[in-house]
């Protein structure tokens, strides 16, 4: 199977043995960012530096015209990734016969719903989510179209692959993490997803709901999580605490909102690319889930893009959904975390490969180069030499 590995541009530019370092893993592609969210990224053989903060989502190469007097607009990266940081990093990459894809973070955005709070998701409480922008309004909307298609088609490269293209909700990476008190459940988490600003309160309308009733039925709702209740997992839960109608209504404004979004994305990255420029999602089976993985239905993304990638370090169980509704020619990524201080298994990777396969892979993703120690890319060299 062709493997790629996800890299950043930090990861590169002021190493000249990086991309070397990278093509002696066996793989021929690399999955580049080109727009990404904040982090804190550890890059433990550069020979300037052992730790990156990116401080805020941004591009990493410099924004084009088409933002010029528009509100919402991406932010240039500050010194972690100056001046063209993507393109410097593609170059050398592709120099080492890598063939480039663009990686793109889409609705993940801190500085976004700080300094713009209106675009954020607001969640039945009031609260809202400023990593989060509502994919329901059309500002918003937008931006994410016109991002995607910009940072996407990317010069030289021969694909992309767009991530957190859908809701994002409550969980989150957040720095200094304290949400794990109160264990929600899947049914919870949905219920802390749902937003209520003015776009969505009027969505809900179109779906025959009233916003303020439902937003006290969410808060009733929760209420026995707060105090201590066992979480219940699964969509029927949802429909149990707000009514089977209720529930469905409420999907049908989120998952349609979600849907359109893909398609007016695929299709604006499509309309920028040359001919045979792959388009993959990062996305989940199950369509009410939220985050970087975008809960989508396999039948009608999998008509929409080219293929998607599939979180598979648990197992294939997310894969299988995919693989059922998949035709010829549709790219099945596996995506397996290497980095063992993170949950990955390097040393695993060929009999994890082989199982993605057996569930209908066609292709694995790799996270992550730059991440990973010098022993956990000794195992994937190794792995990857034995396919």
């Amino acid at each position: 199977m062709k493997a790629s590995a996800f890299v950043y541009p930090w990861d590169v530019n002021g190493d000249r043995v990086a991309p070397a370092r990278i093509a002696g893993l066996g793989v021929g592609q690399v999955t580049l960012a080109a727009a990404y969210h904040s982090t804190r990224a550890l890059t433990p053989r550069h020979p300037r530096h052992r730790i990156v903060t990116a401080e805020y989502a941004a591009v990493l190469y410099p924004p084009g015209g088409r933002w010029a007097g528009r509100g919402l607009r991406p932010y240039p990266a500050g010194r972690w990734a100056p001046g063209n940081a993507y393109g410097e990093a593609a170059r050398a990459l592709a120099g080492a016969g890598l063939e480039v894809h663009t990686w793109v973070v889409l609705a993940h955005n801190s500085r976004l719903g700080a300094e713009h709070p209106d675009t954020s998701v607001v969640n039945a409480y009031g609260d809202h989510y400023p990593w989060a922008p509502c994919v329901a309004q059309p500002a918003t909307r937008a931006y994410l179209t016109d991002l995607a298609a910009e940072a996407a088609v990317r010069p030289g490269a021969h694909g992309t692959e767009l991530e957190s293209l859908g809701w994002y909700g409550l969980q989150h990476l957040h720095a200094h993490d304290k949400t794990a008190g109160v264990g929600l459940g899947d049914a919870g988490q949905y219920l802390m997803s749902l937003c209520f600003c003015p776009s969505c309160r009027t969505g809900y309308g179109e779906q025959g709901l009233d916003a303020d009733a439902l937003a006290a039925a969410v808060r009733e709702a929760l209420e026995p999580l707060w105090r201590g209740a066992a979480a219940d997992e699964g969509w029927p839960t949802v429909g149990k605490l707000l009514g089977e109608d209720t529930a469905a209504a409420t999907r049908a404004w989120r998952d349609g909102t979600a849907r359109t979004l893909q398609e007016e994305a695929v299709a604006a990255v499509r309309a920028a690319a040359p001919p045979g420029f792959q388009v993959l999602l990062h996305a989940d089976p199950v369509p009410y889930h939220c985050g970087a993985n975008a809960g989508v239905d396999p039948a009608h993304i999998l008509s929409v893009a080219d293929g998607v990638v599939v979180p598979c370090t648990g197992g294939t169980a997310l894969l299988e959904p995919f693989a059922a509704r998949a035709r010829r020619g549709t790219v099945l990524a596996a995506n397996l975390t290497v980095v063992s201080g993170m949950g990955g298994s390097p040393g695993t990777l060929a009999a994890d490969a082989a199982r993605a396969r057996a569930a209908g892979a066609t292709e694995l993703r790799l996270y992550h180069a730059g991440l990973a120690s010098d022993a956990d890319l000794a195992a994937v060299r190794a792995a990857l030499s034995a396919r």
